[in-house]
């Protein structure tokens, strides 16, 4: 079959213009080659398929493709989730590669160990473990390219959330700084409200001196009597504890409003220290749970696409009837099955025959008498230093 191939290809490009020759080669290998990557991708054995029919061969070849591309999305999806994590493409990019490299060789391996069997029963439960680790893998690959696609509706989400943080974070700061806040201002109001108390009653010792001296209340007597003077002595003492409790208040009144604004530049700027902690929150974790705010009919049926294209392989190999490469493995493997099977019957025989030949040896050596007495001799000789040297022994310990 190869060689017709060979020689229809030959045949083609003989007929082919000169111009074209070159290119139509550099096609044809670099098909072979591709060919020859996604053969390697299934995971089949290359020696058993070499000899299967074109469309065997292109089965797999489909295989290993799915097998490729599903590698190429988890390293996507990988890369974009860490890049997440640590707002940088370098390490990113080396660890989306090393997961890609996991998951292709997990698929690889879920495709390669599943066998076609006599009864689809025994295949559904063979591929069932493998199976559930695929519909694993799927989830875990579509996730993150789910947080990319839907990644604008995401950022909408955590915009809000952000919003509603930054409101609460300011009140929590708030009610931390507000019974501080609250003392200093009703001391301050305290403070205010002495000064306008005394001032009232500066006042009322003003109006009632001049009242006097205008005879209008008090004595009724027009003038500046005795009365006056004591009513004007009074007022003035009055005025001179007036502007000493207002020097004094006001100054109480600078040093509370000074450390009033302190507080409140302490509250900005805990609110200020806090506001990059709410700026970022937009981690892998956050993304998660904002598309779990977001309608989940979308994002279903992308996690269906993904699951489809990963299980895809498994279920083909379940619903395609057995091809020429099943029956050439299972060949392979019968015979294979067969040969250790002999060699194990010829083991046992080996050891079988072996010992029957040492048990006739040993039992006509029993029967000779020159090696009797020798070994009755060994064994004399052997109990007698036994014996002296339990009674040296017993010696030494008297």
């Amino acid at each position: 079959m190869r060689e017709n191939q060979n020689f229809g290809a030959k045949f083609a490009l003989s007929h082919e213009p000169e111009g074209r020759t070159d290119e139509v080669i550099i096609n044809q290998k670099s098909s072979i080659m591709l060919k020859q990557f996604f053969i390697l991708c299934s995971g089949v054995d290359r020696d058993l398929l070499d000899g299967c029919s074109e469309g065997e061969q292109t089965k797999y070849v489909g295989i290993g493709a799915t097998v490729f591309f599903t590698a190429v999305m988890a390293f996507l999806a990988s890369a974009y989730a860490l890049f997440t994590v640590f707002d940088s493409i370098y390490p990113a990019l080396i660890f989306g590669f090393v997961w890609s490299l996991l998951i292709f060789n997990l698929d690889r391996f879920i495709v390669s160990t599943i066998k076609k069997r006599d009864r689809f029963l025994d295949e559904f439960l063979q591929a069932t473990p493998r199976i559930l680790l695929a519909v694993i893998i799927a989830i875990v690959i579509s996730k993150p390219l789910e947080i990319k696609i839907f990644e604008k509706e995401i950022n909408t989400v955590l915009l809000k959330e952000k919003n509603e943080m930054e409101l609460a974070n300011k009140k929590q700061v708030g009610n931390y700084f507000k019974s501080d806040l609250d003392k200093n201002k009703a001391e301050i109001t305290a403070l205010k409200n002495d000064i306008l108390k005394k001032e009232k009653e500066v006042n009322a010792l003003y109006s009632t001196y001049i009242t006097e001296a205008e005879g209008t209340a008090g004595t009724k007597k027009l003038g500046k009597g005795p009365v006056y003077k004591e009513k004007r002595e009074k007022h003035d003492a009055s005025l001179k504890e007036f502007a000493t409790l207002k020097a004094a208040n006001e100054a109480k009144i600078a040093e509370k409003e000074k450390t009033g604004k302190q507080l409140q530049s302490d509250l900005d700027k805990k609110v200020s220290q806090t506001q990059p902690i709410i700026e970022g929150f937009d981690g892998l974790m956050a993304r998660i749970n904002a598309l779990d705010k977001l309608p989940w009919l979308p994002s279903f049926f992308i996690m269906l696409l993904f699951l489809a294209i990963e299980t895809s392989p498994i279920i083909a190999k379940l619903l395609a009837p057995k091809g020429e490469f099943d029956f050439k493995q299972e060949e392979a493997e019968t015979a294979m099955k067969a040969t250790l099977s002999q060699n194990k019957y010829q083991r046992d025989l080996l050891v079988k025959t072996s010992a029957e030949m040492h048990d006739r040896v040993y039992s006509d050596i029993a029967e000779d008498k020159s090696l009797y007495d020798l070994q009755r001799k060994n064994a004399k000789e052997l109990l007698e230093l036994q014996s002296n040297s339990f009674v040296e022994k017993q010696k030494a310990t008297l």
